[in-house]
């Protein structure tokens, strides 16, 4: 019985899909909706999902507790001898608990990991032997990601805000609780699509990312000088004044921001870091080769 000849040059399987002609592959963005489809549901079940529950629960727990001390009348928190109203604990939570430790967590956890993961557990292979670009992938699990953190953020912290701001008070300030949950949604998308571009350029890219949000952006906060500006929180927590009241104990907080620049600023500064890292971040998955080890 003769050998049969095998082509010892083949290319490889994710090759021949990129050479699929254009009409016979999904677009960029049915395909992208098509993993967005897939991956939402992987997302919302898995354990980071249960690990961001546990972050995003330690303030509603404090709240919790913030509302018990303030119905026996004790004020659960003074500033130079001055009593803080409802409104200005909320802002002070925002603030140090949800911009300066939850969004950017988030981001790096799940940002780096919408690429990463596939290539950890070897189905990066199979992901892209798909007829839809590797880019429209990355999109994809990009707006899972999105959908899945806010759907745990928003309600977490809308939470937080009626547990301690009484109902007398909600006509009052909640508009600035509608401008907390459109900040958040805005350090999500920005941190994600930061990090998605980390996770799609480096082998290692959670390290990377947790010395960017927890080392380099701590340290050029409080520098002097321009270094702040290469920063993702300095634009969104120069936002924060804007989405506070002007009264009482917050005009310390506000007093932190004194050379903040323009909320449309902040916000053209976000959306644009947001839309070039996750075009790169696309693009990096275009081109980049993924050797799986064994």
């Amino acid at each position: 019985m003769s050998d049969i000849p095998v082509a010892r040059d083949a290319p490889p399987v994710d090759a021949l899909v990129s050479r699929v002609p254009v009409s016979g592959r999904a677009s960029f963005l049915s395909g992208a909706l098509r993993v967005f489809e897939m991956s939402l549901g992987e997302m919302l079940w898995s354990r980071r999902t249960i690990f961001m529950a546990l972050v995003v629960g330690a303030p509603v727990l404090l709240a919790v507790v913030a509302r018990i001390v303030q119905s026996s009348g004790i004020a659960p928190l003074r500033v130079n001898g001055v009593r803080a109203d409802a409104a200005a604990i909320f802002g002070m939570m925002v603030w140090v608990f949800f911009l300066r430790f939850i969004v950017p967590v988030l981001g790096v956890f799940y940002g780096t990991s919408l690429i990463a993961d596939e290539v950890e557990e070897k189905t990066v292979t199979y992901l892209f032997t798909r007829p839809i670009r590797r880019g429209s992938v990355l999109v994809g699990k990009y707006l899972a990601y999105l959908v899945c953190t806010t759907l745990v953020v928003l309600p977490g912290i809308t939470l937080v805000y009626f547990l301690l701001v009484p109902l007398g008070q909600v006509a009052g300030s909640f508009r600035w609780l509608l401008a907390d949950l459109g900040l958040l949604a805005v350090g999500l998308a920005a941190y994600g699509a930061l990090f998605a571009l980390v996770g799609s350029v480096l082998k290692r890219p959670l390290v990377v990312g947790l010395v960017f949000a927890f080392g380099w952006e701590q340290l050029a906060l409080v520098m002097p000088g321009y270094l702040r500006r290469f920063t993702l929180a300095h634009y969104l927590q120069s936002m924060v004044p804007h989405t506070m009241p002007s009264e009482g104990v917050v005009s310390l907080l506000q007093a932190v921001f004194t050379e903040s620049p323009p909320i449309w600023v902040c916000l053209l500064a976000l959306g644009g870091a947001t839309a070039v890292s996750l075009a790169l971040a696309a693009r990096a998955v275009e081109r980049r080769e993924y050797v799986l080890e064994q």
